[in-house]
């Protein structure tokens, strides 16, 4: 009995799918093909992947020989198939690419990264000088998870900053160059951490793998429990992470960067001195002013600090331990671009690789959730339009009608974020940048005022009766395109009278001191104070913008690099919360694409047509089964599948000719042919044997008969 390819077929394209239209039937498929750790499946180009928690072993030097110069849809989906055809795409077109990388923290971002950049780091041609850039890159990847990622609830290694990175290749397709910009680094995981979660690795890699001079140097004890900066989670040792290991790869990493010994000594005395900085504890004197009494010199400083209560000191120590990471960050980085830097002006195409973070929505969610959230609103909004876009190019380019797709957009929610003069990221400069009372209430006030009616916006006082009880008063919610999240503007602490105390303390100082004030008030709490980075304002420009709308423009830039470039996409979910093997729950693999647009994708994809390839490409896999063009079709690769599929017998509905690709309207007709080609396969491959052993008989005979002659003789 043979057995026909659809009767056994896990989806391996979702765009074959009959039940397009299902997300049950989305889901059943996921799930099958997790079971049998198949974690990877396609939507047309696009790559899902879900994170299997458990090592496979298909990521070897093997595997990505296997998937090098293959065409995309000749082996199972995998990562290495997705970074080989952009590479090739690039090469042929002499075009610029990028492939954003999204998903949940913990869906498996940063590991998706890596294997696309090890894969161009193998495939491409190799040279002493195209091997130093390369190892440049791929030893970025650890400098910048020691220092920009950590421990988090949902995850061992979150990237605690969205990172995008040019891989620069001249016209041989040899990789030559880099850049990386990176966005949103999460300072305030600096002087505080949810508890279970860790500070930036950095600061246990340091402390628990530093050698002792270097310890010694910089006066640190190989304890962590002793910095305050890295107790508020008691999470210091974790059993997925080695930090002493880690140490030696960033060591390694850092001379393979290129960074010198004094580049080196003075950026882990920044990071002591962070250590440090959290360590200096206030006392109150009997003013309820702050002192510090460990040092001569520091209780010179608290006397500048005395017009402030302990709580207003610890603000200003954490302001200031937030801006020198923050800052040495930024200059790692920069450090990092100058070792990549290709200087040859000859012409380069780029990839370009988008790690950002995950939609976040936590018990308590604040400004950096209302950031990362928004920036998942403008790049599911990018998305759907390039993927529209894309579609709708193919079909033009090939003369074939195209269908409009009914999807949800987004923009509505965008605008309603950062439309000028009335949306959020306005509404919150406005209310810091005026002078009187502003606080975070009268911020909330604002928003209640300009956006009451707004279908996606809702407070406690908008609320109706039933809604009201899921919400405080110093909390808005917004409905994003993956859901509703609850805001809170007010923070945790709240402090009284700010804006007195403000106009006091401005009359007060100046100079130094007035910086120390700044400092005071940049520490995170409500929006207001998180937007406004005062701090960065005094030492750069009065007049700089707030912190939203900073991120804002980033964002636009970043959409701009991305919309002149040829988008490719991979989907990470979670198969679970727990980090379970085998572990596939549908209610959180559900939610997730919904969130990151599947569906919507899916449909966008199956406008019209399920399957479509050019002439060459269907003409070499099906010609077996038409005598017109078995086994050599000599005349124009359009007519042969013309011919191919009369044979076949498709019907006129079934199928459209391009201009350079055939079109094909159902699944169902795929199949079929599919079917065809299997049942003709396992034919030729009885009738091959048919033939070996009667060529084994008479090779056989003949050696008898030879062998008699002989004996005669």
């Amino acid at each position: 009995m043979i057995v026909t390819l659809s009767e056994t077929l896990d989806f391996r394209d979702f765009v074959l799918l009959d039940a397009h239209n299902s997300e049950t039937a989305f889901l059943d498929n996921l799930k099958k093909r997790f079971t049998e750790d198949l974690i990877y499946t396609y939507i047309g180009t696009l790559l899902i992947s879900v994170n299997p928690y458990k090592e496979l072993d298909i990521y070897t030097k093997k595997q990505m020989d296997l998937y090098m110069g293959v065409n995309f849809f000749e082996l199972p989906p995998h990562i290495y198939a997705l970074a080989d055809n952009v590479y090739h795409t690039m090469l042929s077109e002499a075009n610029n690419n990028f492939i954003l990388i999204s998903g949940e923290s913990g869906a498996g971002k940063t590991e998706a990264s890596k294997k696309i950049l090890q894969y161009y780091a193998v495939s491409c041609p190799s040279s002493t000088l195209l091997d130093t850039v390369r190892d440049r890159m791929l030893m970025s990847n650890p400098v910048l998870e020691a220092f920009g990622n950590a421990k988090t609830m949902k995850n061992d290694n979150s990237s605690r900053f969205g990172k995008y990175m040019d891989i620069q290749f001249d016209c041989q397709g040899d990789a030559v160059g880099g850049h990386i910009l990176s966005y949103l680094l999460e300072k305030s995981r600096v002087v505080h951490q949810n508890h279970g979660e860790r500070n930036f690795h950095i600061f246990y890699q340091l402390v628990e793998g530093g050698e002792e001079d270097l310890l010694r140097h910089l006066g640190l004890e190989k304890d962590t429990k002793r910095y305050k900066s890295h107790s508020p989670g008691e999470c210091s040792n974790v059993s997925s992470i080695n930090d002493k290991n880690d140490w030696k790869t960033v060591k390694n990493a850092l001379s393979v960067i290129d960074f010198d010994a004094n580049d080196i000594e003075h950026l882990f005395g920044i990071i002591a001195s962070v250590l440090h900085l959290g360590n200096v504890h206030f006392d109150g004197d009997t003013k309820g002013y702050a002192t510090l009494n460990t040092n001569a010199a520091l209780r010179w400083v608290s006397k500048v600090l005395s017009p402030f209560t302990v709580d207003h000191a610890i603000y200003a120590r954490d302001a200031l331990a937030k801006a020198i990471y923050g800052r040495a960050f930024t200059w790692l980085v920069n450090r990092i671009n100058e070792s990549l830097e290709n200087k040859d002006s000859g012409r380069k195409t780029v990839i370009g690789l988008l790690d950002i973070y995950g939609f976040e929505v936590f018990s308590v969610n604040s400004f950096e959730q209302f950031c990362i959230n928004y920036c998942n609103e403008k790049l599911q909004q990018l998305f759907i339009q390039l993927t529209l876009k894309a579609e709708q190019e193919e079909y033009e380019a090939e003369g074939i009608g195209w269908e409009p797709v009914q999807f949800f957009n987004n923009k509505i929610i965008c605008d309603l974020v950062e439309e000028k003069h009335r949306g959020i990221i306005s509404v919150l400069d406005e209310e810091c940048m005026r002078p009187g009372d502003a606080t975070d209430l009268t911020f909330l006030d604002k928003l209640e005022e300009k956006m009451g009616n707004h279908p996606h916006f809702v407070t406690y006082k908008l609320a109706d009766k039933k809604t009201r009880k899921s919400l405080e008063r110093g909390d808005f919610r917004l409905l994003h395109y993956a859901g509703e999240v609850t805001y809170c503007v007010v923070g945790k602490r709240r402090r009284k009278n700010t804006s007195q105390m403000s106009v006091n303390l401005r009359n007060m100082f100046s100079g130094f001191q007035n910086l120390l004030f700044y400092m005071i008030y940049s520490f995170s709490i409500g929006f207001i104070d998180k937007n406004n980075d005062l701090l960065y304002k005094n030492i750069k420009d009065v007049s700089a913008l707030g912190v939203a709308t900073q991120f804002k423009n980033s964002l636009l830039r970043l959409t701009e690099i991305l919309t002149a470039k040829e988008a490719w996409y991979v989907r990470c979910l979670k198969s679970n919360d727990n980090k379970q093997p085998g572990k596939f729950d549908e209610v959180l693999v559900r939610h997730q694409v919904k969130y990151l647009g599947l569906m919507e994708h899916l449909r966008v994809r199956r406008a019209g047509f399920a399957y479509r390839r050019r002439y060459e490409v269907f003409l070499k896999r099906y010609k077996a089964l038409c005598p017109a063009t078995w086994p050599h079709w000599k005349g124009v690769p359009s007519d042969g599948v013309e011919k191919l599929v009369q044979h076949l017998g498709y019907q006129p509905d079934e199928y459209k000719m391009g201009k350079t690709k055939i079109f094909i309207r159902y699944a169902r007709t795929l199949f079929a042919t599919e079917d065809a080609f299997e049942i003709s396969t396992k034919i030729e491959t009885c009738w091959r044997g048919v033939q070996a052993r009667k060529e084994r008989d008479r090779r056989a005979w003949a050696v008898k008969i030879i062998k008699q002659l002989v004996i005669i003789s």
